[in-house]
């Protein structure tokens, strides 16, 4: 059965994400209400990649953009590619700094090319879709949220593949993220991480992230113990200490903060007491947790969605 392709450009808006919140790594995310918008249109052939914002002169402008490579493998799911396309990028969300730019890269390449099939969402539906973004970023930790929105508990086995249940965060969740200028390498921060863990740090995550999942939905009283973690961030610290050290001192004054995915941006899941001050070079963004995931419509990036403070509370 061929494909038959929609006419006029589509247009995707997906969050920001952060993953693990502690002790719940490689299953654990939440997504956040900064975003990029990314819109696409078949063409009669090539391919074209416009980047504007965070990543600009930076990502590349042709068929090795992550979107547009998200959008193959989609494609190919599908029954096959267009003869070309036309990709615009308005990029919100800081690149490589532990809030899932490249999960949502590859979210809006998926839902993008789900859209631009006549019966793309019948051919590859929801969970199929999760579960190819997960095969592409190599974990379903942080497009969960942003597939989905809100808090995710995510899990991947040999059938169906990555799953992912989607649950309401407690009114009093209120992120802020702290954005160090220096970028981060997931690769490199999985590197510092041992093949093995103490049996006893094991219990102690299992335990923590748990309680984790109380406290996100029902008892945010909990979070600081809730938090705590034993996995993976002691671990990267070496790699990041201004990350470590922001942590400890959020922490030591009663935040319940953590590395957000695999740094170096720190999460605080509560506002910092008056006067609290990170530091020089930390860019301090007050969010509200996003609760739709990526939400596609017809049509181009509209002006009023160029302003690249739009989305969250920018301190």
């Amino acid at each position: 059965m061929g494909v038959e392709f929609v006419s006029g450009p589509v247009r995707v808006r997906v969050p920001a994400t952060s993953a693990n919140l502690g002790p719940g790594f490689d299953s654990l995310g939440l997504a956040l209400a900064l975003y990029d918008d990314v819109s696409a249109e078949v063409t009669a052939g090539g391919c074209r990649v416009t980047v504007t914002g965070q990543g600009a002169g930076e990502l590349p402008t042709d068929e090795t953009h992550l979107v547009v490579r998200a959008m193959f493998a989609a494609f190919d799911a599908l029954g096959g590619r267009p003869p070309g396309l036309a990709v615009e990028c308005l990029n919100r969300i800081p690149q490589a700094r532990g809030l899932g730019s490249s999960s949502a890269a590859i979210v809006a390449g998926v839902q993008l090319a789900r859209a631009l099939v006549v019966d793309g969402p019948d051919r590859l539906d929801d969970a199929a879709a999760l579960d190819l973004a997960a095969a592409l970023e190599g974990h379903p930790d942080n497009v969960a949220p942003c597939l989905l929105g809100g808090f995710t508990i995510a899990w991947s086995g040999a059938a169906p593949g990555a799953r992912a249940v989607t649950l309401a965060p407690a009114d009093q969740i209120r992120p802020v993220v702290f954005v160090p200028e220096e970028r981060g390498l997931t690769a490199q921060a999985r590197a510092a991480l041992p093949a093995t863990v103490p049996h006893g740090d094991a219990a102690f995550a299992a335990g923590r992230a748990a309680l984790l999942v109380h406290a996100l939905t029902h008892d945010p009283a909990l979070l600081l113990p809730a938090t705590e973690d034993r996995l993976h961030q002691d671990y990267r610290a070496p790699g990041m200490p201004a990350t470590a050290a922001l942590v400890a001192a959020l922490r030591a004054a009663g935040v319940a903060a953590v590395v957000s995915g695999a740094g170096p941006t720190v999460l605080a899941l509560s506002e910092p007491p008056e006067g609290f001050d990170p530091g020089m070079g930390w860019a301090v963004l007050r969010l509200l947790v996003d609760v739709a995931g990526a939400q596609v419509d017809r049509g181009t990036l509209g002006h009023a969605e160029r302003d690249p403070v739009a989305a969250g509370r920018k301190s």
